[in-house]
């Protein structure tokens, strides 16, 4: 999440720095302390101060946690014994978690500051992920999972609410810096999570990584001033989003389930070509890699705005091409191969559609970024449920056909939501 070649995790000292007439047309880095020619005239500078470094970390945290879960599962489930349906249930309680934090964002947005939320919200998440992993038995951590998609997600909605705060017109560019982060994070946990499976400390070892990033976290910036709401939607009652932000929503959700399918299933389906569960595991680090590569791309090419709809249609073309590799592969190489592709494309479809929805919702921006926090917590319970449940009757490689249907469907909504917005 944070650039410029340095750790995620790193804490330096930053600052806010008043552009002063020598430095207007130019990008501030404060994580370098230089100032860079990218911002053409007229544009708005885009400044990393303390709260974009401070959303940066805090969001690599959570998406460490994110994609440890669905790897972590695999051990769990070889550990407890249960059925892939059981398994597509603790996916679709971390999505219940995040669609119940979809529905409510708006309403704590309104009553409570940003500071409150994202710090409540940061320790109720490590109280989730600690049930999950110290938790015995079944109920225990199914509970911790739903806890921590609950607040994790209420954590990663208040984080693009201040970036979104912050960059306004360039939320695209700043949702994409955050998201290499995660996507650094993607590559990480499993590994980390392999690493530790192999070792031992056991494999739980790896969830205590986030908490002590973000205590770190606090302590430095528990006192940052953090931007207040640029929308104008302060009562919540200024009439419904545009039809336009929910297909932009829909859109956004779509890809999500799309990623979190892979992210439970992928290490069953490597599991096939003839793997162990542990290298399965950590042979998913290569879908996270291609996220990593693609989210880095993403970040160089949306530097110039009004790229956002060209980088969606080719998102969608790669990650479709990608998947049919690893569907269709019957040898651990060319399912790697496969997954690394599919990572290439699914990296921007989150960060870029969320930006198109956010930038569609005429002044209700927490309400259209709690929307799209409910409808992908909704389709990433159903997504890998169904999967799990087709899997059961009909077998993994066959249920996996439910990917190719989704990616279809995002499709359809980026052309519809441009035609609609267009339209209006």
């Amino acid at each position: 999440m944070v650039g410029g070649g340095r750790h995620p995790y790193s804490l330096g000292v930053y600052r806010y720095t008043r552009l002063g007439p020598g430095t207007g047309r130019a990008d501030v880095d404060h994580l370098t302390g230089q100032a860079h020619r990218g911002a053409r005239p007229g544009e708005q500078p885009f400044v990393r101060d303390a709260p974009t470094v401070l959303a940066y970390v805090a969001l690599a945290s959570y998406t460490f946690w994110l994609y440890a879960f669905g790897p972590a599962l695999a051990l769990l489930r070889d550990e407890l014994g249960f059925s892939s349906t059981l398994l597509g249930v603790y996916s679709a309680l971390w999505s219940g978690g995040a669609a119940v934090a979809g529905a409510g964002f708006a309403l704590a947005a309104r009553r409570l500051p940003r500071a409150v939320l994202l710090w409540g919200s940061a320790a109720a998440a490590v109280g989730g992920a600690g049930l999950f992993t110290l938790g015995s038995g079944v109920a225990a951590t199914m509970l911790g999972a739903a806890l921590l998609g609950l607040a994790g997600t209420t954590l990663l909605t208040v984080l693009q609410a201040v970036l979104s705060d912050r960059h306004g017109a360039r939320r695209d560019r700043a949702l994409t810096e955050a998201n290499v982060g995660a996507g650094a994070c993607a590559v990480l946990a499993p590994l980390v999570l392999g690493a530790c499976a192999a070792g031992p400390v056991g494999w739980r070892a790896c969830f205590a990584v986030p908490p002590v990033v973000i205590a770190a976290l606090f302590l430095r910036h528990r006192r940052t001033p953090l931007p207040t709401a640029a929308g104008r939607d302060d009562d919540g009652r200024s009439g419904r989003l545009p039809l336009a932000c929910w297909l932009f929503a829909g859109l956004t959700a779509g890809g999500m389930a799309v990623e979190f399918c892979l992210v439970y299933f992928g290490t069953e389906l490597l599991g096939d070509t003839g793997l162990s569960t542990a290298s399965a595991a950590t042979a998913l680090s290569s879908n996270y890699l291609g996220i990593l590569v693609g989210r880095v791309i993403g970040a160089v090419l949306t530097r110039r705005p009004a790229r956002t709809t060209w980088l969606l249609s080719v998102s969608l073309a790669v990650t479709a091409a990608g998947f049919l590799l690893f569907w269709g592969a019957d040898r651990p190489g060319v399912a790697v191969l496969g997954l690394f592709v599919c990572g290439l494309g699914i990296a921007n479809l989150y960060p870029l559609s969320l930006a198109l929805t956010i930038g569609a919702a005429a002044g209700a921006e927490d309400r259209a970024n709690a929307r799209t926090q409910l409808l992908g917590g909704v389709l990433t319970a159903a997504g890998p449920y169904l999967l799990g449940t087709l899997a059961d009757r009909l077998g993994l490689a066959t249920a996996f056909a439910l990917e190719p249907v989704l990616i279809g469907a995002c499709l359809l909504l980026l052309v519809a939501g441009l035609r609609t917005r267009s339209a209006g």
